[in-house]
């Protein structure tokens, strides 16, 4: 019983954890459009550095700015990526039962051929 209580109380802290996790991600913009998806990188890119910085005078670490290592440089647009990216799914998507039905043709004029 006691076993049964530990991973039914396991079960609601790592369903808890993750529940939050999908609620910070969509209050922050990151399960929306592409655009809201990029705003919210940019956000996080200037709102990290100055937060690492209070944790660690908070902590009484000495970590300089210098030492911090510089955000990392995006060069291309997450919302043109994403978006292409989900048209080329669609576009397969809507193409796949007409490619079907041509291989099925194809497969059956293999096997009559084989047959005779």
């Amino acid at each position: 019983l006691n076993c049964c209580a530990f991973n039914f109380f396991r079960f609601l802290v790592k369903g808890g954890l993750a529940g939050a996790a999908v609620y910070v991600a969509y209050d922050q913009g990151l399960l929306g459009s592409g655009i809201e998806g990029a705003e919210a990188l940019k956000k996080a890119q200037e709102t990290l550095p100055p937060a690492i910085q209070e944790w660690t005078d908070y902590l009484g670490w000495e970590v300089r700015a210098a030492q911090l290592p510089p955000p990392p440089k995006i060069d291309f647009s997450l919302s043109a990526s994403w978006n292409k990216g989900v048209h080329t799914v669609m576009s397969a998507l809507s193409a796949a039962p007409s490619r079907a039905c041509e291989y099925t043709v194809e497969g059956w004029k293999y096997v009559k051929d084989l047959v005779k």
